[in-house]
């Protein structure tokens, strides 16, 4: 067996040192270890493994996410969430800071997209916050913390990556992620109002004239919303009210998604040909990792490594939460080299056994790896929030990492809670599929 894990890492890290796609080095490291310790004919495999795994019926609603996501990066969908949003948000502690956190959710139960919510959310709440003299500080780190919900709330491409690997229902995957969601942009407003209320000078002393606004101009603010509304209905009301699967919900939301550009004017022939370059680019990236992960699990199936491993792990009497806080910090450490899909394809065939024999079973498991790929795009160098936030702002690295880290703190904390109480992730599952 040690030749045989010698020959998995090394294969891997050879193709990737010399900068190889992940998807390909994935790909490669499987035949290579296929032809080198197993006897079955790879080559005649690799057709039938590319067929089963790209016509997954879960599979399409990937590439029609990402096609929505892309109609809504070009749309004034930012403009009309701060608007509708600030006149409410100024009620908190903290005042128009919680326009990212809200913002963020929002936009994350419409995309499924982490980087794509940053971006969104944050090209517009950034510039009024900044320009209304907000700490910069605060601003920064919460849209960075608050952006890594568009993984965690439904929908979302890794849940969708995840469930596709793990052979897990993606429908009961997005319902497990809708509480905890929530229950950490709470937990983000929550610390918001915290730190602006022992440093008041976070927040400048003419905001505080939003919590006079009258009623009516509130009430009126909202008609902003209707954008993000009837997506979310066209996406998570077609799923839960049980008119649509998770795909034929997508593509709901894709022609939710093309009304919205067309009456906000968003629409003409070169935006639609950026959308479509900008989708089958993503999708086509997405779809090598998702076949290289797919193809190299059955291999070290076949060669019993994932196991060989469980069985090491389980000789060392770990008790459950230890294996949650040995995995994540092992996923922390994965994050500063690794972005968030290609963390899931590399380690989910080997660590996966492993989390189930400790007595988590796939559900929970895939809402822990989307809470660790949250944290990697936290987690310098190879942070994705990190580069779209810079782009924003022009601020250094390791200014981001300093506002950013108690957010980090907070979801690894949100993490072992998860793990203490599994029952936040099953409950919603459990009362609405059974």
């Amino acid at each position: 067996m040690g030749a045989v894990f010698g020959g998995l890492f090394g294969l891997l890290f050879a193709f990737l040192s010399v900068g190889t796609w992940i998807g390909i080095a994935l790909l490669a490291s499987a035949i290579g270890l296929g032809y080198l310790f197993t006897t079955i004919p790879i080559d005649r495999l690799i057709p039938q493994y590319v067929f089963n795994v790209l016509t997954t019926p879960d599979l399409v609603a990937l590439p029609l996410f990402v096609l929505m996501g892309e109609f809504l990066f070009r749309t004034k969908l930012s403009a009309a969430l701060f608007s509708g949003l600030a006149p409410w948000a100024g009620l908190l502690p903290g005042r128009l800071l919680h326009v990212n956190v809200i913002g963020c959710s929002i936009f994350a139960a419409i995309s499924g997209s982490s980087a794509a919510t940053t971006q969104v959310v944050g090209r517009m709440t950034l510039k009024e916050l900044l320009k209304r003299g907000y700490s910069d500080e605060v601003a920064i780190g919460s849209l960075a913390g608050a952006g890594t919900l568009g993984f965690l709330i439904p929908p979302s491409t890794v849940m969708i990556m995840y469930g596709v690997l793990a052979e897990e229902s993606v429908l009961r995957l997005f319902t497990a992620g809708f509480i905890p969601g929530v229950l950490l942009a709470l937990v983000f407003s929550g610390w918001i109002m915290i730190h602006t209320s022992l440093r008041k000078d976070m927040v400048p002393e003419s905001e505080r004239a939003l919590r006079h606004m009258p009623f009516r101009k509130r009430l009126s603010a909202l008609k902003d919303l209707w954008p993000a509304m009837f997506l979310i209905l066209c996406v998570l009301g077609s799923m839960y009210g049980g008119l649509a699967t998770p795909s034929e919900a997508a593509a709901l939301g894709v022609v939710g998604a093309f009304i919205v550009s067309l009456s906000q004017g968003a629409l003409d022939l070169r935006t639609l040909r950026d959308i479509a370059l900008g989708a089958v680019q993503t999708c086509s990236v997405m779809g090598i990792i998702i076949l290289g992960a797919s193809v190299l699990g059955n291999v070290t199936a076949i060669l019993g490594i994932p196991e060989a491993v469980a069985g090491t792990v389980q000789s060392w009497n770990l008790s459950p939460i230890m294996l949650i806080l040995a995995l994540m910090l092992l996923y922390l450490i994965l994050g500063t080299a690794l972005e968030g899909f290609s963390m899931i394809a590399t380690t989910l065939p080997v660590v996966l056994p492993i989390v189930e024999a400790a007595g988590f079973d796939k559900v929970w498991f895939g809402i822990f790896i989307v809470l660790v790929v949250e944290m990697a795009q936290i987690t310098p160098p190879v942070a994705f929030n990190f580069a779209v936030i810079q782009n924003i702002t022009g601020r250094s690295t390791g200014f981001v990492a300093r506002v950013t880290m108690p957010y980090l703190l907070i979801m690894m904390a949100f993490t072992i809670l998860l793990a203490v109480f599994p029952g936040i992730v099953h409950f919603l599952p459990n009362l609405l599929l059974g």
